[in-house]
Protein backbone atom coordinates (compact mmCIF):
# COMPACT_ATOMS: atom_id res chain seq x y z
CA UNK A 1 0.00 0.00 0.00
CA UNK A 2 1.61 3.19 -0.62
CA UNK A 3 2.04 5.69 1.43
CA UNK A 4 0.18 9.37 0.99
CA UNK A 5 2.63 11.66 2.07
CA UNK A 6 2.32 14.46 -0.26
CA UNK A 7 -1.75 14.43 -0.34
CA UNK A 8 -2.66 17.31 1.44
CA UNK A 9 -6.57 15.61 1.54
CA UNK A 10 -5.56 12.33 2.87
CA UNK A 11 -7.38 12.06 6.21
CA UNK A 12 -9.63 14.63 5.27
CA UNK A 13 -13.26 13.97 4.68
CA UNK A 14 -15.64 16.25 2.57
CA UNK A 15 -17.57 17.23 5.60
CA UNK A 16 -14.45 18.13 6.95
CA UNK A 17 -12.97 19.63 3.75
CA UNK A 18 -16.97 22.20 3.41
CA UNK A 19 -16.93 22.98 7.42
CA UNK A 20 -13.46 24.19 6.93
CA UNK A 21 -14.19 26.06 3.98
CA UNK A 22 -17.40 27.70 5.26
CA UNK A 23 -15.83 28.48 8.84
CA UNK A 24 -12.99 30.37 6.60
CA UNK A 25 -14.68 32.54 3.83
CA UNK A 26 -18.55 31.77 4.60
CA UNK A 27 -21.50 30.95 2.53
CA UNK A 28 -21.57 33.96 0.31
CA UNK A 29 -17.92 34.24 -0.65
CA UNK A 30 -17.72 30.33 -0.78
CA UNK A 31 -20.59 30.62 -3.48
CA UNK A 32 -18.97 33.58 -5.35
CA UNK A 33 -15.98 31.35 -5.64
CA UNK A 34 -17.47 27.92 -6.75
CA UNK A 35 -20.66 29.16 -8.89
CA UNK A 36 -22.83 26.29 -7.88
CA UNK A 37 -26.55 26.51 -6.43
CA UNK A 38 -25.79 24.64 -3.25
CA UNK A 39 -23.68 27.30 -2.16
CA UNK A 40 -25.79 30.61 -3.01
CA UNK A 41 -29.10 29.41 -3.09
CA UNK A 42 -30.54 28.09 1.05
CA UNK A 43 -26.95 26.57 1.57
CA UNK A 44 -26.64 24.07 4.46
CA UNK A 45 -23.74 21.42 4.95
CA UNK A 46 -26.27 18.38 4.50
CA UNK A 47 -27.66 19.91 1.24
CA UNK A 48 -23.91 20.75 -0.20
CA UNK A 49 -22.66 17.50 0.72
CA UNK A 50 -25.47 15.42 -1.50
CA UNK A 51 -24.83 17.57 -4.35
CA UNK A 52 -21.44 17.27 -4.14
CA UNK A 53 -21.18 13.42 -3.50
CA UNK A 54 -22.87 13.22 -6.51
CA UNK A 55 -21.23 15.42 -8.98
CA UNK A 56 -17.58 14.85 -9.58
CA UNK A 57 -16.87 18.08 -11.00
CA UNK A 58 -18.01 20.30 -8.27
CA UNK A 59 -15.92 17.88 -5.64
CA UNK A 60 -13.23 18.54 -7.42
CA UNK A 61 -13.50 22.61 -6.98
CA UNK A 62 -14.02 22.44 -3.90
CA UNK A 63 -11.16 20.33 -2.88
CA UNK A 64 -8.60 21.99 -5.47
CA UNK A 65 -10.16 25.56 -3.70
CA UNK A 66 -9.33 24.21 -0.37
CA UNK A 67 -5.91 22.80 -1.29
CA UNK A 68 -5.22 26.24 -2.74
CA UNK A 69 -6.23 28.06 0.45
CA UNK A 70 -3.93 29.03 3.41
CA UNK A 71 -5.96 27.99 6.69
CA UNK A 72 -4.15 31.09 8.61
CA UNK A 73 -6.89 31.94 11.37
Amino acid sequence: MQQQVNNPLHGKTLETILNELVAYYGWPELGARIRINCFNDSPSIKSSLKFLRKTDWARKKVEDLYVSTSFDM
